[in-house]
């Protein structure tokens, strides 16, 4: 609050008179809570951009882990009956499947 009546004594000591002090304060007013891309917005904004970059990242981790794991199941016919048992429970003939949750 000190530093506003700072501000303003230091205005009006520039010339400024009240109704164009009133204005300034109007215009900063709505230009940083009134407008569309007001301050809250934009941190609104920024915590969005900050989210998806974490999505994307994920993704992008998620995206190499398949590809390792898609290389593998090509390269490998017991990792191929690996994952066949283990994500679809398939079995052989003479086998029993016991599921624990």
């Amino acid at each position: 609050m000190e530093l506003l009546k700072k501000m303003i004594s230091r205005l009006r000591q520039d010339g400024y008179t009240n109704i164009q002090l009133l204005v300034l304060v109007a215009f900063i007013i709505m230009a940083f809570f009134l407008s569309d891309s007001n301050i809250f917005m934009q941190i609104s904004y920024n915590n969005k951009i900050r989210n998806l970059n974490n999505q994307i990242e994920f993704y992008r981790n998620q995206t190499v882990r398949d590809k390792k794991q898609l290389e593998l199941l090509k390269s490998d016919k017991e990792s191929i009956e690996k994952f066949a048992r283990e994500h679809f429970l398939m079995k052989r003939a003479n086998e029993d499947v016991f599921i624990i949750e």
